[in-house]
Protein backbone atom coordinates (compact mmCIF):
# COMPACT_ATOMS: atom_id res chain seq x y z
CA UNK A 1 0.00 0.00 0.00
CA UNK A 2 1.10 3.43 -0.93
CA UNK A 3 2.35 5.66 1.74
CA UNK A 4 -0.14 8.81 2.02
CA UNK A 5 2.76 10.70 2.93
CA UNK A 6 4.11 9.99 -0.78
CA UNK A 7 0.44 10.95 -2.35
CA UNK A 8 1.03 12.32 -6.27
CA UNK A 9 -1.37 14.90 -5.25
CA UNK A 10 0.58 15.81 -2.66
CA UNK A 11 1.30 19.84 -2.52
CA UNK A 12 4.46 19.63 -1.43
CA UNK A 13 5.72 17.25 -4.24
CA UNK A 14 4.06 18.98 -6.82
CA UNK A 15 6.11 22.14 -5.89
CA UNK A 16 9.21 20.65 -5.96
CA UNK A 17 8.70 19.10 -9.10
CA UNK A 18 7.25 22.30 -10.41
CA UNK A 19 10.19 24.47 -8.82
CA UNK A 20 12.69 22.13 -10.18
CA UNK A 21 11.25 22.19 -14.03
CA UNK A 22 10.71 26.00 -13.58
CA UNK A 23 14.57 26.12 -12.59
CA UNK A 24 15.30 23.94 -15.38
CA UNK A 25 13.49 26.03 -17.86
CA UNK A 26 14.85 29.30 -16.87
CA UNK A 27 18.41 28.03 -16.73
CA UNK A 28 18.33 26.59 -20.27
CA UNK A 29 16.32 30.07 -21.72
CA UNK A 30 19.20 32.06 -20.09
CA UNK A 31 22.06 29.52 -21.56
CA UNK A 32 19.82 30.01 -25.23
CA UNK A 33 20.16 33.91 -24.89
CA UNK A 34 23.52 34.08 -24.06
CA UNK A 35 24.74 32.19 -26.71
CA UNK A 36 22.73 33.56 -28.79
CA UNK A 37 24.01 36.81 -27.91
CA UNK A 38 27.79 35.49 -28.14
CA UNK A 39 27.17 34.28 -31.49
CA UNK A 40 25.61 37.80 -32.78
CA UNK A 41 28.37 39.28 -31.12
CA UNK A 42 31.14 37.80 -32.65
CA UNK A 43 29.51 37.17 -36.25
CA UNK A 44 28.74 40.81 -36.25
CA UNK A 45 31.89 42.67 -34.80
CA UNK A 46 34.26 40.47 -34.72
CA UNK A 47 36.93 42.41 -36.31
CA UNK A 48 38.95 40.28 -38.64
CA UNK A 49 37.05 39.18 -41.00
CA UNK A 50 38.98 36.23 -42.21
CA UNK A 51 38.73 34.38 -39.08
CA UNK A 52 35.16 34.76 -38.25
CA UNK A 53 34.09 31.94 -38.78
CA UNK A 54 36.64 30.18 -37.23
CA UNK A 55 36.19 32.34 -33.71
CA UNK A 56 32.52 31.47 -34.34
CA UNK A 57 33.08 27.86 -34.78
CA UNK A 58 35.61 27.48 -31.19
CA UNK A 59 32.71 29.09 -29.33
CA UNK A 60 29.92 27.17 -30.42
CA UNK A 61 32.46 24.05 -30.05
CA UNK A 62 33.13 25.35 -26.34
CA UNK A 63 29.56 25.16 -25.59
CA UNK A 64 28.70 22.05 -26.86
CA UNK A 65 31.86 20.85 -24.57
CA UNK A 66 30.18 22.00 -21.99
CA UNK A 67 26.99 20.70 -22.39
CA UNK A 68 28.31 17.19 -23.31
CA UNK A 69 30.97 17.00 -20.54
CA UNK A 70 29.45 18.55 -17.46
CA UNK A 71 27.54 16.81 -15.27
CA UNK A 72 24.56 18.67 -14.02
CA UNK A 73 22.64 21.74 -14.78
CA UNK A 74 24.22 24.08 -12.21
CA UNK A 75 27.66 23.45 -13.68
CA UNK A 76 26.28 24.12 -17.65
CA UNK A 77 24.83 27.36 -16.59
CA UNK A 78 28.01 28.50 -14.70
CA UNK A 79 29.83 27.15 -18.04
CA UNK A 80 28.27 29.00 -20.30
CA UNK A 81 28.61 31.53 -17.83
CA UNK A 82 31.68 32.26 -17.97
CA UNK A 83 32.19 31.71 -22.29
CA UNK A 84 29.36 34.92 -22.66
CA UNK A 85 31.56 36.84 -19.82
CA UNK A 86 34.70 36.31 -21.98
CA UNK A 87 32.64 37.12 -25.37
CA UNK A 88 31.32 40.28 -23.64
CA UNK A 89 35.64 41.50 -22.11
CA UNK A 90 36.39 41.29 -25.34
CA UNK A 91 33.52 42.98 -26.80
CA UNK A 92 34.06 46.07 -23.92
CA UNK A 93 37.26 46.67 -25.39
CA UNK A 94 35.74 47.05 -29.03
CA UNK A 95 36.74 50.86 -29.59
CA UNK A 96 34.56 53.51 -31.82
CA UNK A 97 36.69 55.80 -34.47
CA UNK A 98 36.18 58.36 -36.45
CA UNK A 99 38.38 57.99 -39.45
CA UNK A 100 36.46 55.25 -41.66
CA UNK A 101 35.42 55.55 -45.51
CA UNK A 102 32.46 56.83 -44.06
CA UNK A 103 29.20 56.92 -46.75
CA UNK A 104 29.15 60.71 -48.67
CA UNK A 105 26.31 62.03 -46.25
CA UNK A 106 28.03 61.05 -43.12
CA UNK A 107 31.52 62.20 -44.29
CA UNK A 108 32.03 65.31 -42.38
CA UNK A 109 30.97 65.64 -38.68
CA UNK A 110 29.37 69.27 -37.56
CA UNK A 111 30.75 71.25 -34.99
CA UNK A 112 29.63 74.55 -32.99
CA UNK A 113 31.86 77.32 -31.67
CA UNK A 114 29.93 79.26 -29.00
CA UNK A 115 31.22 83.12 -29.29
CA UNK A 116 29.73 85.35 -26.80
CA UNK A 117 25.70 85.35 -28.12
CA UNK A 118 26.23 83.42 -31.39
CA UNK A 119 27.13 80.03 -32.85
CA UNK A 120 29.41 79.31 -35.89
CA UNK A 121 27.97 75.65 -37.20
CA UNK A 122 30.93 73.94 -39.65
CA UNK A 123 29.71 71.29 -41.78
CA UNK A 124 26.66 72.33 -41.99
CA UNK A 125 24.86 70.02 -44.08
CA UNK A 126 22.84 70.44 -47.17
CA UNK A 127 22.16 67.72 -49.53
CA UNK A 128 20.31 67.93 -52.75
CA UNK A 129 18.36 64.66 -53.06
CA UNK A 130 17.64 63.48 -56.95
CA UNK A 131 16.86 60.02 -54.82
CA UNK A 132 17.89 58.36 -51.79
CA UNK A 133 20.90 57.10 -52.73
CA UNK A 134 22.00 59.55 -55.21
CA UNK A 135 22.74 63.29 -53.85
CA UNK A 136 25.15 65.83 -53.89
CA UNK A 137 25.80 67.33 -50.31
CA UNK A 138 27.16 71.20 -49.94
CA UNK A 139 29.06 71.43 -46.62
CA UNK A 140 29.13 75.07 -45.27
CA UNK A 141 29.56 77.37 -42.37
CA UNK A 142 26.87 79.15 -40.85
CA UNK A 143 26.38 81.17 -37.52
CA UNK A 144 23.16 81.13 -36.13
CA UNK A 145 22.58 84.63 -33.77
CA UNK A 146 21.62 82.59 -30.29
CA UNK A 147 19.27 85.72 -29.29
CA UNK A 148 16.85 85.08 -32.47
CA UNK A 149 16.29 81.31 -31.51
CA UNK A 150 12.46 81.56 -30.86
CA UNK A 151 10.95 77.91 -30.55
CA UNK A 152 11.53 74.35 -31.24
CA UNK A 153 9.81 71.79 -33.32
CA UNK A 154 9.82 68.03 -33.03
CA UNK A 155 9.79 65.31 -35.94
CA UNK A 156 8.77 61.95 -35.62
CA UNK A 157 9.92 59.94 -38.20
CA UNK A 158 8.21 56.62 -38.29
CA UNK A 159 9.51 53.43 -40.84
CA UNK A 160 7.69 50.34 -39.19
CA UNK A 161 6.42 49.47 -35.92
CA UNK A 162 4.44 52.65 -34.32
CA UNK A 163 6.69 51.83 -31.32
CA UNK A 164 10.11 52.76 -32.64
CA UNK A 165 10.86 56.09 -34.58
CA UNK A 166 13.49 58.54 -35.26
CA UNK A 167 13.23 61.93 -33.76
CA UNK A 168 14.71 65.62 -35.02
CA UNK A 169 14.74 68.53 -33.19
CA UNK A 170 14.50 71.70 -35.36
CA UNK A 171 15.18 75.13 -33.79
CA UNK A 172 12.92 78.17 -35.43
CA UNK A 173 15.93 81.04 -36.00
CA UNK A 174 13.61 83.43 -37.73
CA UNK A 175 12.84 84.36 -40.91
CA UNK A 176 11.33 81.35 -41.56
CA UNK A 177 15.09 79.49 -41.23
CA UNK A 178 15.33 76.46 -39.27
CA UNK A 179 18.38 74.84 -37.87
CA UNK A 180 17.62 70.65 -37.18
CA UNK A 181 19.60 68.12 -35.14
CA UNK A 182 19.37 64.43 -36.45
CA UNK A 183 21.51 62.35 -33.63
CA UNK A 184 21.90 59.16 -35.76
CA UNK A 185 24.22 56.09 -36.81
CA UNK A 186 27.06 57.07 -38.81
CA UNK A 187 27.56 54.26 -41.44
CA UNK A 188 30.56 52.82 -43.46
CA UNK A 189 30.43 52.72 -47.13
CA UNK A 190 28.49 49.41 -48.21
CA UNK A 191 26.51 49.58 -44.65
CA UNK A 192 23.15 49.65 -44.88
CA UNK A 193 20.84 50.40 -40.82
CA UNK A 194 19.72 46.86 -39.42
CA UNK A 195 17.85 46.65 -36.23
CA UNK A 196 19.88 43.70 -35.21
CA UNK A 197 22.75 44.86 -36.12
CA UNK A 198 21.88 48.06 -33.81
CA UNK A 199 22.79 46.12 -30.89
CA UNK A 200 26.04 45.47 -31.33
CA UNK A 201 29.12 47.72 -32.36
CA UNK A 202 28.29 48.43 -36.30
CA UNK A 203 27.38 51.81 -36.13
CA UNK A 204 28.94 55.10 -34.53
CA UNK A 205 26.42 57.79 -33.45
CA UNK A 206 26.88 61.66 -35.44
CA UNK A 207 24.96 64.56 -34.71
CA UNK A 208 23.97 66.07 -38.60
CA UNK A 209 23.34 69.66 -38.18
CA UNK A 210 21.34 70.44 -41.18
CA UNK A 211 18.42 72.26 -42.56
CA UNK A 212 14.86 70.44 -42.97
CA UNK A 213 15.26 70.20 -47.32
CA UNK A 214 17.71 68.20 -46.39
CA UNK A 215 16.95 66.13 -42.91
CA UNK A 216 13.32 65.84 -43.95
CA UNK A 217 12.45 65.82 -47.47
CA UNK A 218 15.13 63.36 -47.06
CA UNK A 219 12.34 61.33 -45.50
CA UNK A 220 9.34 62.24 -46.98
CA UNK A 221 10.17 62.35 -50.54
CA UNK A 222 13.11 60.24 -51.38
CA UNK A 223 12.46 57.55 -49.16
CA UNK A 224 9.41 54.91 -49.08
CA UNK A 225 7.77 53.86 -46.23
CA UNK A 226 8.12 56.42 -43.71
CA UNK A 227 5.71 58.69 -42.44
CA UNK A 228 6.66 61.88 -40.57
CA UNK A 229 5.02 63.91 -38.19
CA UNK A 230 5.24 67.35 -37.36
CA UNK A 231 4.77 68.86 -33.89
CA UNK A 232 5.55 72.36 -32.58
CA UNK A 233 6.32 72.23 -28.56
CA UNK A 234 5.44 75.36 -26.01
CA UNK A 235 9.13 75.61 -25.33
CA UNK A 236 10.20 79.11 -24.07
CA UNK A 237 12.37 81.66 -26.35
CA UNK A 238 14.94 81.03 -23.48
CA UNK A 239 14.31 77.21 -23.46
CA UNK A 240 15.04 76.17 -26.86
CA UNK A 241 17.92 78.62 -26.77
CA UNK A 242 19.63 76.36 -23.41
CA UNK A 243 18.44 73.24 -25.73
CA UNK A 244 20.57 74.25 -28.36
CA UNK A 245 23.51 75.08 -26.12
CA UNK A 246 22.93 71.48 -25.28
CA UNK A 247 22.69 69.99 -28.64
CA UNK A 248 26.18 72.08 -29.66
CA UNK A 249 27.85 70.14 -26.63
CA UNK A 250 26.73 67.09 -27.59
CA UNK A 251 27.83 67.60 -31.51
CA UNK A 252 31.31 68.81 -30.05
CA UNK A 253 31.57 65.77 -28.04
CA UNK A 254 30.73 63.57 -30.77
CA UNK A 255 33.47 65.56 -33.03
CA UNK A 256 36.15 64.45 -30.46
CA UNK A 257 34.71 61.57 -28.62
CA UNK A 258 33.33 59.10 -31.03
CA UNK A 259 30.67 57.09 -29.51
CA UNK A 260 28.63 53.54 -30.58
CA UNK A 261 25.17 53.89 -31.61
CA UNK A 262 23.09 51.21 -29.35
CA UNK A 263 19.12 50.83 -30.58
CA UNK A 264 18.51 50.72 -26.38
CA UNK A 265 20.69 52.94 -24.92
CA UNK A 266 22.40 55.56 -27.51
CA UNK A 267 20.41 56.44 -29.94
CA UNK A 268 18.67 59.40 -31.02
CA UNK A 269 16.56 59.86 -28.30
CA UNK A 270 18.15 58.91 -25.25
CA UNK A 271 20.40 60.70 -26.14
CA UNK A 272 18.46 63.70 -25.47
CA UNK A 273 17.38 63.13 -22.13
CA UNK A 274 21.18 63.41 -20.97
CA UNK A 275 21.51 67.16 -21.93
CA UNK A 276 21.62 69.26 -18.83
CA UNK A 277 18.47 70.79 -19.55
CA UNK A 278 16.09 67.72 -20.29
CA UNK A 279 17.35 66.08 -17.03
CA UNK A 280 14.40 67.90 -15.10
CA UNK A 281 11.31 65.69 -17.31
CA UNK A 282 10.22 63.12 -15.51
CA UNK A 283 11.36 59.46 -16.29
CA UNK A 284 9.02 57.61 -19.05
CA UNK A 285 9.38 54.19 -20.60
CA UNK A 286 8.61 55.79 -23.57
CA UNK A 287 11.80 57.45 -23.85
CA UNK A 288 13.14 54.03 -25.14
CA UNK A 289 10.16 52.93 -26.82
CA UNK A 290 10.58 56.14 -28.07
CA UNK A 291 7.33 55.67 -31.10
CA UNK A 292 5.07 57.00 -28.27
CA UNK A 293 7.66 59.95 -27.40
CA UNK A 294 5.43 62.66 -28.90
CA UNK A 295 2.46 61.11 -26.99
CA UNK A 296 4.76 61.49 -23.83
CA UNK A 297 5.35 65.15 -25.12
CA UNK A 298 2.00 65.95 -25.29
CA UNK A 299 0.15 63.71 -21.83
CA UNK A 300 3.15 66.22 -20.27
CA UNK A 301 1.47 69.47 -21.35
CA UNK A 302 4.69 70.23 -24.21
CA UNK A 303 3.43 70.05 -27.05
CA UNK A 304 1.01 73.29 -28.74
CA UNK A 305 -2.60 73.58 -29.70
CA UNK A 306 -5.35 72.00 -27.34
CA UNK A 307 -6.35 69.48 -29.26
CA UNK A 308 -7.00 65.42 -28.38
CA UNK A 309 -3.99 63.82 -29.21
CA UNK A 310 -5.21 61.35 -32.12
CA UNK A 311 -6.51 64.61 -33.63
CA UNK A 312 -3.13 66.60 -32.96
CA UNK A 313 -1.34 63.67 -34.76
CA UNK A 314 -3.60 63.66 -37.71
CA UNK A 315 -2.81 66.97 -38.45
CA UNK A 316 0.52 66.87 -37.33
CA UNK A 317 1.49 64.43 -40.42
CA UNK A 318 2.93 66.25 -43.29
CA UNK A 319 4.48 63.85 -45.78
CA UNK A 320 1.73 64.93 -48.47
CA UNK A 321 2.68 68.95 -47.87
CA UNK A 322 6.63 67.80 -47.74
CA UNK A 323 5.82 66.47 -51.19
CA UNK A 324 4.17 69.35 -52.17
CA UNK A 325 6.79 71.73 -51.30
CA UNK A 326 9.79 69.72 -52.93
CA UNK A 327 11.87 72.34 -54.40
CA UNK A 328 10.26 75.24 -53.04
CA UNK A 329 12.92 77.86 -51.05
CA UNK A 330 10.38 78.14 -48.29
CA UNK A 331 9.97 74.63 -47.67
CA UNK A 332 9.88 75.27 -44.14
CA UNK A 333 6.97 77.59 -44.10
CA UNK A 334 5.20 75.64 -46.40
CA UNK A 335 5.30 72.46 -44.52
CA UNK A 336 3.88 73.99 -41.13
CA UNK A 337 0.91 75.51 -43.05
CA UNK A 338 -2.27 75.16 -40.97
CA UNK A 339 -0.79 73.21 -38.91
CA UNK A 340 -1.68 72.68 -35.07
CA UNK A 341 0.44 74.85 -32.93
CA UNK A 342 1.69 77.19 -35.77
CA UNK A 343 -1.15 79.62 -36.53
CA UNK A 344 -0.38 81.48 -33.43
CA UNK A 345 3.27 82.40 -34.51
CA UNK A 346 2.91 85.60 -36.71
CA UNK A 347 3.57 85.26 -39.98
CA UNK A 348 6.92 87.72 -39.90
CA UNK A 349 8.52 85.18 -37.48
CA UNK A 350 7.82 82.48 -40.04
Amino acid sequence: MASMNSSPSDPKEFGRKFAHIAGAAISYVGIALLTLWSTLAISFDFPIARVRIAALALYLLVTAAIFYFAKGRAYRFVGCLLCWALVLAWWLTLKPSNTEPWQPDVSREASIEIIDNHAVIRNFRQCDYRAELDYTCRWSTRGVDLAQIRGVDLFMDYWGSPWIAHTIVSFDIGDGQHVAFSIETRKRVGQTYSAVRGFFRQYTLISVVSDERDLVRLRTNYRWGEDLYLYHTRATPAFARELFLNYADMTNYLFDHPQWYNAITHNCTTEIFTFKTMKSQPHDWRILLNGKADEMEYEQGELAENLPFIDLKRQAYINPAARAADKDTQFSVRIREGRPGFASIPQQER
